[in-house]
């Protein structure tokens, strides 16, 4: 299992497709797991987080579920705050392989974002407000990670889909030396014309 950080707009979850297909891995959003669920549409639009337990309720179901199926996992944006990653370090930091942060300037992120063209991409205050708890959230997930001894690898997230796809599979090798390329070519316009969360 290998967690995916990074803002919103810094490509997650058009990586993690990618990963997935090269890998044959299973990628787990909790930004669309949240979404499918249809219950939450008025929170997400404000930019506030969902409740702690609701979140770890549906990404238990998923992570069981896949796990289930015998596939390896990426979590996308997942956990989100100290709360979720405590909940996670006692429960499954055995499984964790590594974290990856993409990193990707601002700037790109407001243009990628107005590009996606999703109802709660289209506030900069509430953009702003995402950006916000992500940057007050990461500081403190970080050293749980590392007290666990969870390696942790920053990626620069700018460029190509297929480009970005190449640097982040050199780290996913590094953390399992288990995770085979199922194929030699991820075709990134295939798998998502504009960036995922």
């Amino acid at each position: 299992m290998i967690v995916l950080f990074g803002l919103a707009g810094s490509g997650k979850g058009t990586q993690g497709k990618a990963l997935s297909e090269l890998f044959g891995w299973r990628t787990i959003s909790v930004g669309e797991a949240i979404r499918q669920t249809g219950d939450y549409e008025n929170i997400i639009k404000t930019g506030t987080l969902i409740p702690d337990d609701d979140v770890i309720k549906i990404m238990d179901k998923q992570i069981e579920k896949i796990e289930s199926e015998g596939f390896d996992i990426i979590l996308d944006g997942y956990p989100r705050n100290v709360y979720q990653t405590e909940y996670i370090m006692r429960t499954m930091a055995d499984k964790i392989n590594g974290a990856i942060i993409l990193e990707v300037p601002k700037e790109e992120l407001y243009n990628r974002l107005a590009l996606r063209g999703r109802s709660d991409d289209q506030e900069k205050e509430s953009i702003d407000k995402r950006f916000e708890i992500f940057e007050q959230n990461i500081g403190k997930i970080l050293p749980l990670f590392e007290a666990k001894n969870i390696p942790i690898e920053r990626v620069n997230g700018v460029g190509k889909v297929e480009e970005i796809t190449a640097r982040l599979a050199k780290v996913f090798k590094k953390m399992n030396p288990n995770a085979t390329e199922q194929q030699n070519d991820v075709n990134g316009e295939e798998i998502e014309k504009s960036y995922g969360e």
